[in-house]
C-alpha cells in the first residue's frame, strides 16, 4: 500500500526500526504514557541487520559488557547507558519475549535456536503488544519543528506526520542496504546536533597491497596480535584475537576490531602503521633464541608447533629462510628475519571495505549533547536518539547491540510525553 499523502498524527514517531529503535518502542508503549507509537523504517522489512548478525544468528549479547568495549563518547558517558540496562535484564527481557539464549565459550551469547529470525520476530511481536505500529518503506526525508512538536515528512508530497516526540535510531552508515546510509547524521545536524568526526566504518575488513603473500593464504586462520602504532613508533592499542587471511586482505575479529582504531589513527596520522605478530606473546628476540636452540629441526618445523603449515611456510619465504633446513643452522640475517616476521610484521594496508561490509559506524552523535537518564536531546526539546546513530561503537562479541539494548531502553523509558 502506498504512502498516504495526508498527514496522521502520533504521540511519539520513532525513527528506524532496527535493534534500538523496536527496543525503545515497546519500552515506551509499556511505560503507558505515549497514546499512539509509530516507527518509521526506510527498508522494506525492518531489522535487516538483526538478520545478518552473527551470519545469521545474532550475536545478541556478550556476557560480560561494559564501557571499556567501546570507543567514541567517553567511558563514563556510555557507561551510564550501560548500567541503565545491563546483560542480565536483557536476558532476562528475551526471555520473557520468548527468546531463550545460551552462552558460547566465547562469552557471546545467541539465542538457543540459532536463528536471528527469532530475534527479530520477537521484538515485532512485543513491539506490537506494545501499541507500536511499524511502517516499512517509509523513508524519512525531513524532521521540521512544527510548535511543540514535529512534522516528520517522507519525499515531497508522498506522506507526512505530525508528532508530539521523535526519537532517532536510524543507524549510522554502516550496511547501507539495510536503511542505514548516514541520512539520519542529516536529519540530527537539521535538529541542532553536531556529529562527531570523521565518521569512518567500524569492525571492517581490511585489505592489503596486492601481491601481498598473506592475500595467497587466503582461508588461512590463526591466533594472532595486532598492534596499531603511530608514525614515530609509539604503540596506540592492541587486541589478540583470531585473524583471517582473506584474498583481499584481512578479517576475523581480531583484525575487525582493530579497524577503527586504525583508520582513526591513520586519519590524525598518516603514518601510523598495522603490526600483526603470528606469535602472540613471543618477541623477535624470543622468537630467535626458539629457531637457534631448536638443534636439527627445521625452520618450518619449529614454526609449525604453534602456526598452521601454510603459514609457517610462507614465513620461511618472506624471510628468504629454507623452511627445510635446521632452524639452528640458518645463516643469521635468514633466522633474525624469520625471527620477525613471525614477532611483529608489518601489515601493507591499503584501505578497509568501506561501509557497505562494515558491521558498525564511529561517530556520530557525541553523548555530551544527550541528557544520559533519558537520551532526550540538550539541542531540541522532545527529540531522544539512541543506538548507533549515537558517537558510540563496541567491539565485536555482542557490544553494538548491548548498546542498542541498553539505549533503546533508556530512550523509551525517557520519553516526555
Amino acid at each position: 500500500m502506498s504512502p498516504r499523502a495526508s498527514t496522521e498524527e502520533c504521540d511519539l514517531a520513532i525513527v528506524g526500526a532496527g535493534a534500538a529503535g523496536l527496543m525503545a518502542g515497546i519500552w515506551a508503549g509499556r511505560s503507558g504514557r505515549c497514546g499512539g507509537i509509530v516507527a518509521l523504517e526506510s527498508a522494506r522489512k525492518p531489522g535487516a541487520k538483526i538478520l545478518v548478525a552473527g551470519g545469521g544468528r545474532c550475536n545478541v549479547t556478550h556476557q560480560v559488557v561494559d564501557e571499556t568495549g567501546f570507543a567514541g563518547s567517553t567511558p563514563p558517558a556510555i557507561r551510564k547507558v550501560l548500567r541503565a540496562f545491563d546483560v542480565a535484564r536483557t536476558i532476562e527481557f528475551f526471555r520473557a519475549i520468548g527468546v531463550a539464549l545460551k552462552t558460547e565459550p566465547t562469552g557471546k551469547l545467541f539465542p538457543t535456536t540459532d536463528s536471528a529470525r527469532t530475534v527479530l520476530e520477537a521484538l515485532l511481536r512485543a513491539a506490537a503488544g506494545a501499541g507500536v505500529a511499524v511502517r516499512p518503506a517509509r523513508r524519512v526525508e525531513s524532521i521540521a519543528r512544527d510548535g511543540d512538536g514535529f512534522v516528520v515528512a517522507g519525499p515531497p508530497g508522498t506522506w507526512s506526520l505530525a508528532a508530539r516526540r521523535v526519537i532517532l535510531a536510524t543507524g549510522g552508515r554502516s550496511l547501507p542496504k539495510s536503511g542505514s546510509d548516514g541520512h539520519g547524521h542529516l536529519i540530527a545536524k537539521s535538529l541542532g546536533h553536531s556529529i562527531a568526526a570523521p565518521v569512518i566504518p567500524a569492525l571492517v575488513p581490511l585489505t592489503l597491497k596486492e601481491g601481498s603473500f598473506l592475500r595467497a593464504l587466503s582461508g588461512l586462520s590463526a591466533r594472532v596480535a595486532l598492534e596499531v602504532r603511530s608514525s614515530t613508533g609509539k604503540r596506540l592499542i592492541s587486541c589478540e584475537g583470531d585473524a583471517l587471511c582473506t584474498h583481499f586482505g584481512i578479517s576475523g575479529p581480531a583484525a575487525l576490531d582493530v579497524s577503527r582504531h586504525y583508520i582513526m589513527a591513520k586519519h590524525d596520522d598518516p603514518g601510523a602503521s598495522l603490526w600483526i605478530g603470528w606469535l602472540p606473546g613471543e618477541t623477535m628476540e624470543s622468537v630467535d633464541a626458539m629457531l637457534r636452540e631448536a638443534g636439527r629441526r627445521s625452520a618450518a618445523g619449529v614454526l609449525r608447533d604453534r602456526l598452521p603449515e601454510r603459514l609457517a611456510r610462507a614465513l620461511c619465504a618472506e624471510a628468504g629462510a629454507d623452511p627445510a633446513a635446521p632452524a639452528a643452522a640458518l645463516p643469521r640475517q635468514r633466522r633474525r628475519a624469520l625471527a620477525a616476521a613471525a614477532a611483529a610484521m608489518r601489515l601493507p594496508v591499503t584501505g578497509d571495505r568501506g561501509f557497505t561490509y562494515a558491521e558498525a559506524t564511529a561517530g556520530g552523535v557525541p553523548l555530551f549533547e544527550l541528557h544520559l537518564d533519558t537520551m532526550r536531546s540538550r539541542k531540541c526539546d522532545g527529540l531522544s536518539l539512541c543506538g548507533e546513530i549515537c558517537d558510540v561503537d563496541g567491539r565485536i562479541g555482542g557490544f553494538n547491540f548491548q548498546w542498542a539494548w541498553s539505549s533503546g531502553y533508556v530512550a523509551g523509558t525517557g520519553v516526555d510525553v
